[in-house]
């Protein structure tokens, strides 16, 4: 299936919608922000302001630096930065004199560094100085790269001319669908689609207040936070620390956040704790994903007064796929898929294929796509009777019961989560004292909802159990256990997934 932009044109003014238009490149869109946008704040970080046209003159100066080296069109650089001004000039800077940035997440060791100078055949690495400790293994050990500081002198040197879509533009690390970390290859197309479709489905689009505090090597980050950001010729305030996210917030009023779930759950708790201004006065929507939103935190929100918009997207797919734009209707989905892509399920899977998509994994045996094109996502979903899309699963966690049965614990969790004093779930395989195979539970209560509440794991176990008997007898699980501590989690904030058996 197919869906195209005018599906979500119900949801924005018709003038807002018609500004809503697609580019083949960041050069071509970064132009026109220049040509709109030139004096207005573009990036708010460490207590400067720096303007759209400001950005500008600094990425000149990258790509000054970097053509200075005699770097050919497609070649790949390095870019290593923590969420920071000069990420994004540096990003800029990249892309626009024609060559592919490789965003190294600044958590990497020396030693992974090197190995992607080697691996990704880096022609230059630019370099935070807080992590310039971090290139002294490559320095020593034959890297053929050279590395810049992200602090240059000003210089002056035109974008790139000619661009195209297919031509590629930024190298993001992602766990793939077989949880090995990979190298996924997004072109100019892809980056600024998956951009303008984080503009669909919600009123006020164009000049809006957004802060960061996803990174920006993660997808998420990179296209609906900071690309959006830019497109729309919105103000992106950088939080340095997440620590001091609220009373940045107080200061810089926000009037849109992009948010996993996970941290969207403690903003909420204390939102109603301490006032909805936690996330300053003129907080109106959130757009939350990477990782399963449970119905319960856009319900609450919206007692609030703040739209929280649930979505879907992957890595391979410059993040968005699709956006939920009736979630306070359909909360527990997904949305309604973007356009200029296609869409099949295939035994449950979902499979993709269209501009969206990426060029492929960098580096690697596995292949990105099948013989027709399409894109396996390992993502298990089904479609409803108006097209809005729902997760039902991963294919690599389906568990197999001694029985045959498939169980799939995504589906359980989803069912378990509903209840409003459950935060998190997870099911799983496990060996009972007999040492037979079972199906068990752990829950980290919702705290906030169980105020006076004497037995609180007597009481959470309870509510389990009544869900629990409403499965079938094969989907049932037989232990439960009631958590005092979150979950292990990733990077994205996804719970880490137990293999026990």
């Amino acid at each position: 299936m197919s869906m195209t932009r005018d599906a979500f044109r119900p949801y924005t003014d018709a003038e807002t919608f018609d500004r809503i238009v697609e580019y083949d490149s960041v050069t071509e869109m970064w132009a026109k922000c220049l040509a709109e946008f030139a004096d207005r704040p573009a990036i708010e970080d460490d207590g400067k302001t720096y303007t759209f046209a400001r950005l500008e003159q600094d990425a000149a100066s990258v790509r000054a630096a970097l053509s200075g080296l005699g770097l050919q069109k497609g070649d790949r650089v390095g870019l290593l930065a923590p969420n920071s001004y000069d990420f994004v000039k540096s990003y800029l800077g990249i892309v626009t004199a024609g060559f592919v940035c490789v965003a190294l997440p600044p958590h990497l060791d020396e030693m992974t560094v090197f190995g992607c100078t080697m691996k990704y055949a880096l022609k230059a690495v630019l370099v935070h100085p807080a992590l310039e400790e971090k290139t002294a293994f490559a320095k020593t050990h034959g890297s053929r790269s050279v590395f810049l500081s992200t602090t240059l002198p000003e210089a002056s040197c035109p974008m790139a001319e000619g661009l195209k879509a297919e031509d590629p533009c930024v190298m993001l690390f992602t766990g793939g669908t077989t949880g090995k970390s990979k190298g996924a290859l997004l072109s100019h197309g892809n980056v600024l689609q998956g951009t303008v479709n984080g503009c669909y489905g919600y009123k006020e689009v164009f000049g809006q207040r957004y802060m960061l505090v996803l990174p920006l090597t993660h997808v998420f980050g990179l296209v609906r936070n900071l690309m959006t950001s830019l497109y729309t010729g919105s103000d992106l305030f950088i939080v340095r620390n997440n620590k001091d996210m609220f009373r940045d917030a107080a200061m810089f009023r926000p009037t849109i956040m992009v948010m996993v779930p996970a941290l969207a759950e403690m903003c909420l708790q204390l939102g109603k704790k301490f006032g909805r201004n936690m996330l300053g006065e003129s907080m109106k929507t959130i757009i939350a994903g990477a990782a399963v939103v449970p119905p319960y935190l856009v319900n609450e929100y919206d007692k609030l007064g703040v739209l929280l918009l649930p979505g879907y997207g992957l890595t391979e797919s410059a993040n968005l796929v699709s956006g939920n734009p009736e979630s306070l209707k359909k909360p527990e989905s997904v949305g309604l898929p973007f356009p200029n892509q296609e869409l099949k399920v295939v035994n449950g899977e979902l499979l993709l294929r269209g501009k969206n998509m990426m060029i492929g994994y960098v580096g690697e045996e596995e292949a990105s796509y099948d013989e027709d094109g399409w894109f396996h996502t390992g993502d298990l979903v089904r479609f409803d009777e108006e097209g809005f899309l729902y997760i039902t699963g991963r294919t690599k966690e389906i568990i197999v019961l001694p029985t045959g049965e498939n169980i799939s614990p995504a589906e359980m969790e989803t069912r378990f989560n509903e209840l409003v004093c459950v935060q998190d779930t997870q099911v799983f395989e496990d060996l009972n004292e007999r040492g037979e195979h079972i199906l068990a539970l752990e829950a980290l209560p919702r705290m906030t909802e169980l105020q006076g509440v004497e037995d609180v794991r007597a009481y959470v176990t309870a509510e389990l159990q009544k869900v629990n008997e409403s499965f079938p007898l094969f989907m049932r699980v037989s232990r439960i256990e009631i958590r005092d501590q979150d979950f292990e989690r990733t990077p994205s904030m996804k719970i880490k997934r137990y293999h026990r058996v």
